[in-house]
């Protein structure tokens, strides 16, 4: 390992290794690190991907594909089914993948083109001078070294501590991160073209339980709860996602089980600071409603290795460079559509099981695939008029966007 490049990256998930390549092929001396021994193990999500939007940064290979989904169907507390084509059904919907895979995939590619890829390797401080980020203290197999950068990406994921030695403040409150649970089952029966969502108080307050096939009678089991939906004398998630089990799948067979925190906050204040960068669950970059996080975090990779380019070969690695070449493009586009879902996450989270069950009746039988934003919200206000008030800038937003598509 040398002691200086002109990149460090954080993390080697989607984020980070999209970071990493994209500045890689600009150039760029890279150095990717991750502190684990193996890249993509454990699995932190449910694996499911827009195909659409995945295209977009990678060439598909069937390797790390499990199931190639038409659509997913969500059921509300009594049971009623509503029913979506792919194409509208959400950035989390398209493909299932194999992320152990999938994760090393990204990382191999940014070797090939020309980063330098480490494995156990943690990062345990950043070395700071004169208030900007020059580098960080690394530990690799019991040695210690300081390597310095010009530009230090962080994507260390929700536990992200990159961030914080920084001065930013990542920090989020019960309401603002889901706790997570999930099973790799097998020997069950499901339709392996779509996959499930389940909402309700009773079974998962503040969240939903999920199913995505995997092929061969497998498939993610699991669980998202909001934080201030938990309590001492409360179940906890695994307790919920048991008795899901238990009723849905009896003779289901747990092969792997998984922990984990989604950040669900929108946008944070701040994601820069003088030669640093952060991206991915680290900038609290995912869904708030859906908790979904793997192509927000890619585009923010790409943006952050672009933006490191530009960065260094203008000299100028200052806060005031990055929020220019960094900060404003990823809110403007990721950031306003987190912004937006975030509402809707508000306005949903308190709904009881009747409320729900009335939303659902309301869009049963509809034609979702030919459906607008704006059609689908005026389907929902038929059930609860409150909801026209609470969810009115998203009738801003998509008239704004009737209008640009006419012109």
């Amino acid at each position: 390992m040398k002691d200086s490049y002109d990149v460090l990256v954080i993390g080697a998930g989607p984020a980070g290794s999209i970071a990493a390549k994209t500045a890689a092929e600009k150039g760029l001396d890279v150095l990717l690190i991750e502190k684990r021994q193996e890249i993509g193990d454990p699995v932190r999500c449910a694996e499911g991907v827009s195909k659409q939007y995945l295209k977009k940064h990678v060439e598909i290979d069937k390797k790390w594909i499990c199931a190639d989904l038409k659509g997913s169907r969500i059921y509300s507390p009594d049971g009623t089914k509503i029913e979506m084509a792919e194409e509208i059904a959400g950035g989390e919907v398209g493909y299932v993948l194999e992320r152990k895979i999938f994760d090393r995939a990204l990382a191999e590619n940014a070797a090939k083109a020309g980063a330098e890829v480490r494995v156990k390797t943690r990062a345990t401080g950043l070395i700071i001078e004169d208030d900007f980020i020059k580098g960080a203290r690394l530990m690799h197999l019991g040695k210690e070294y300081d390597v310095h950068a010009k530009i230090v990406i962080g994507a260390d994921g929700v536990e992200s501590k990159v961030g914080r030695w920084a001065g930013i403040d990542t920090s989020l409150k019960p309401a603002d991160i889901e706790t997570c649970v999930q099973y790799l089952v097998a020997g069950i029966d499901i339709n392996q073209e779509y996959c499930e969502f389940y909402i309700g108080n009773e079974i998962a307050p503040g969240g939903y339980v999920w199913i995505f096939p995997k092929g061969e009678g497998k498939a993610n089991v699991g669980i998202g709860i909001l934080g201030s939906k938990m309590g001492k004398f409360k179940p906890r998630p695994i307790d919920y996602l048991n008795t899901f089990l238990e009723k849905k799948f009896p003779n289901a067979r747990i092969v792997e089980m998984i922990f984990g925190g989604v950040p669900v906050s929108g946008s944070i204040e701040k994601t820069s600071a003088n030669g640093l960068m952060l991206i991915g669950d680290a900038a609290r970059q995912s869904d708030p409603v859906t908790g979904g996080g793997i192509l927000n975090a890619m585009d923010a990779g790409k943006m952050a290795g672009e933006a490191a380019f530009a960065a260094i070969s203008a000299g100028d690695v200052s806060l005031e460079k990055l929020e220019d070449v960094y900060e404003k493009r990823w809110r403007a586009t990721t950031g306003h559509a987190l912004d937006l879902s975030l509402i809707v996450k508000n306005c949903f989270i308190d709904l009881t099981d009747e409320d729900l069950n009335s939303l659902a009746y309301s869009l049963k039988g509809v034609k979702f695939e030919r459906m607008r934003l704006l059609d689908l919200l005026h389907a929902l206000f038929k059930a609860n008029k409150k909801l026209l008030w609470d969810l009115r800038v998203l009738f801003k937003d998509a008239a704004k966007e009737v209008v640009k598509n006419k012109m």
